[in-house]
């Protein structure tokens, strides 16, 4: 990730308590842009999804797993990372569909991907299976919020 004003990086076991510690981390660490409360939501959310999704798929269970979240800031502009080591994903373009899930026994929505596309302004997934997934998102800080539809 470029150097920007500010940034950060932080590494944390890929357990489902982090997903709360993930949402809390960046809502930290944009105060310093002072952003509109809806823009800190909307960044809130896209951060959560992407840490579940590591939490959920990357590890498949595996009792050891961490989730790395990296943030940078500057020029109006909020640049976020969430990466994995864990299992990747086969079929990116096909993960990232609406409705998609791999795990409808868990009653999973599918729309992990389809909330980060919504609220942040990019969002690109690189992954390889076997070495892990990356969620590259970035969110223009001065935008106005989206309106829920």
């Amino acid at each position: 990730m470029r150097r920007m004003n500010n940034h950060m990086e932080l590494t944390f076991p890929a357990i489902a308590p982090n997903e709360a510690f993930a949402r809390m981390a960046i809502s930290a660490f944009l105060v310093s842009a002072d952003p509109p409360v809806s823009i800190v939501a909307e960044v809130r959310t896209a951060v959560s999804e992407a840490v579940t999704n590591a939490v959920v798929h990357a590890y498949q269970g595996a009792p050891e797993g961490a989730v790395t979240m990296r943030a940078a800031l500057g020029g109006g502009l909020l640049r976020v990372e969430i990466e994995d080591a864990g299992c990747g994903i086969e079929d990116v373009p096909r993960a990232m569909e609406p409705l998609f899930t791999t795990r409808p026994d868990e009653e999973r929505t599918g729309l992990g991907f389809s909330l980060m596309q919504s609220f942040m302004d990019a969002v690109r997934v690189t992954s390889r299976p076997g070495r892990g997934t990356r969620v590259a998102m970035e969110k223009r800080l001065d935008a106005p919020a989206r309106e829920a539809t």
